[in-house]
């Protein structure tokens, strides 16, 4: 509904709490079926010991590998990386996109 609405649509995945590769590989298809504009994928950080704990640490080369793979299936900007998180570059992740910053200047 959003997308139809115009808005720039945006999600993340947070990696190495267990997913499989096919099951990345299904999801990323899924979401840029969806045409979501943006997407950020980062490495799951255990936040207490209440949470569940890491099941495996992700490459820098995996994290590229998956920014690629976003790429060609159509995402208009991926950030991947170990820290990235759903507001890393926000702003400047939109206005690569929209091609206005949050002042309201074309870029």
């Amino acid at each position: 509904r959003a997308k139809a609405r115009g808005f720039v649509t945006k999600t993340g995945l947070m990696l190495g709490i267990g997913e499989k590769e096919e099951e990345i590989e299904e999801t990323l298809g899924d979401l840029a079926e969806e045409k979501v504009d943006i997407l950020t994928l980062g490495q799951y950080l255990r936040p207490t010991e209440k949470h569940l704990p890491v099941d495996r640490w992700v490459t820098p080369e995996e994290f590229v590998r998956w920014k690629e793979r976003a790429l060609v299936l159509g995402f208009g900007v991926c950030e991947s990386g170990p820290l990235v998180r759903s507001s890393y570059h926000a702003e400047e992740q939109s206005a690569r996109f929209t091609g206005v910053s949050s002042l309201g200047h074309s870029q």
